[in-house]
């Protein structure tokens, strides 16, 4: 048997490994990669499911493989333990897979790469574990740590998760919220969408989806999303996405962007606007009429928003290649009405979407995206108008990155004060807004992304003048 490059485990095994020796998150390394591929439908669903899977399970996967090994589990070979990792993913969690298969295909796979010693180690762990597996069952086979005894070993093993966000998570949250948290991060996220309210409305959308679906289901919260289950085709082949009838966003950032309630002939600044989700959702309640600046420090992301764009029938939105992380003067830019930063963040609140965030995160980044957010926020302050609107939102619900930021920033600008009734012009989403006019979603309470956002006023039009006088000197 022979594996070839078209093989899905081939390039599950590709991606996996680039993942442990760079800092490439998993969907820029797909996207750099799937066009040179020329997979199946079904063999690209089968690398998705590999890829995505042996992320999400890792280190319970880790946990049978040391307890069978030989070798110390940090001894073995980075590719070696991919080739394990995903030969056990399907043994254990795909039922159409038989075991023969996933052994074999592992072992042909490491005489591709590795030495015949190597060759006859993954041959002979996988048939021992696994015939013990068939034996016994996974869970007698296996013996995880006792969450009861050590919750920390306990539930990052059984649950997959690094110790350092278990222990933080258990610090803040107790330990029964801590597992369901990981459990939601650990399911599979449905497909939602937003509709282009330009071009249709959200039931007329449903009628179009009929046949590309097989379950469409209007979102709880966000009264333009809908929830896909059953497709027949991929995303970019259904005909309302080419006609630009709607984008994919989940339901927690359709509600930001709605929070953020940007008006027709406003002038609105989208700082890191990346691929432009939330900047065509802000052009769509604008009714296509004011302006929007998009901007971004990476120019490959624009220029893929200028074709969103254009797709979506949007064509008040201008681009800008600009370094936020720099003081800007208003005398080149112009003050706006409303800024709204989706700033870096760790992503800890899109695991589910994004399994290689566990793997690819520490604390240290944590205090590295404070300082960043901190300094994004601080930079971006002297572009708003008087009395205007500056919306903070990220894709994470840590301290460091919510409140700490908040708090930074409020004692280094004091002419902003945060809009604390936010909540009570939204009554239908009241339960997001938190003390101090905090929004927060949570997958494991809501079955959305995870979300922290807050509005900032600018309420002091003294503070500005001086600026302008500071300017003018």
């Amino acid at each position: 048997m022979t594996t070839k490059r078209t093989d899905p485990r081939r390039h599950a095994l590709d991606i996996l490994n680039e993942l442990c020796s760079s800092q490439i998150t998993l969907d820029s390394l797909i996207s750099s990669r799937e066009e040179s591929w020329n997979l199946s439908r079904r063999d690209r669903a089968l690398f998705n499911v590999l890829v995505f899977g042996v992320l999400r399970w890792q280190a319970r996967l880790d946990w049978v493989i040391g307890r069978f090994s030989s070798v110390a589990l940090k001894k073995i070979d980075p590719g070696v333990k991919n080739i394990l990792r995903i030969a056990l993913f399907q043994a254990i969690y795909l039922d159409r897979i038989p075991n023969s298969a996933a052994v074999n295909t592992s072992v042909e796979m490491t005489k591709t790469g590795f030495a015949p010693h190597i060759v006859r180690f993954v041959n002979g762990l996988l048939r021992n574990t696994l015939r013990k597996i068939e034996k016994n069952g996974i869970d007698t086979a296996v013996s995880y740590p006792e969450i009861r005894t050590d919750p920390v070993k306990g539930i990052a093993v059984q649950t997959s998760f690094p110790e350092w966000m278990v222990k933080r998570w258990i610090g803040n949250y107790g330990i029964d919220q801590t597992i369901e948290i990981c459990n939601a991060a650990n399911e599979i996220p449905k497909i939602v969408i937003r509709t282009n309210s330009l071009k249709t409305d959200r039931e007329q959308l449903i009628r179009d989806l009929s046949s590309d679906a097989e379950l469409i289901v209007p979102t709880r919260f966000a009264k333009d999303g809908l929830e896909l289950a059953g497709i027949e085709k991929s995303i970019p082949e259904m005909e309302a996405f080419k006609k630009g009838w709607f984008q994919v966003q989940d339901e927690a950032a359709q509600i930001t962007g709605a929070v953020f309630h940007p008006e027709p002939g406003e002038r609105i600044l989208d700082a890191c606007a990346g691929l432009g989700g939330k900047t065509a959702h802000m052009a769509m309640m604008m009714k296509n009429k004011g302006q929007i600046i998009a901007a971004d420090i990476d120019k490959y992301k624009l220029e893929s928003l200028k074709k969103e764009m254009k797709r979506l029938g949007i064509d008040i939105v201008k681009t800008r290649k600009w370094d936020l992380t720099h003081p800007l003067e208003n005398k080149n830019f112009g003050l706006f009405d409303k800024i709204f930063l989706d700033a870096p963040c760790s992503g800890m609140g899109v695991i589910r979407r994004n399994p290689d965030i566990k793997w690819s995160s520490s604390k240290k980044d944590l205090l590295r995206y404070h300082k960043r957010q901190v300094n994004l926020l601080s930079c971006l302050a002297p572009l708003l108008k008087p009395a205007g609107i500056l919306q903070y939102t990220i894709c994470s619900t840590e301290p460091e990155e919510s409140l700490d930021t908040v708090n930074v920033f409020l004692s280094r600008n004091p002419d902003f004060v945060i809009e604390k009734n936010i909540g009570d012009h939204y009554p239908e989403w009241r339960d997001f807004f938190v003390d101090k006019g905090f929004f927060k979603t949570f997958p494991h309470i809501n079955k959305t992304d995870g979300f922290f956002s807050v509005i900032f006023k600018r309420n002091s039009k003294k503070n500005i003048r001086q600026e302008d006088e500071k300017e003018k000197a």
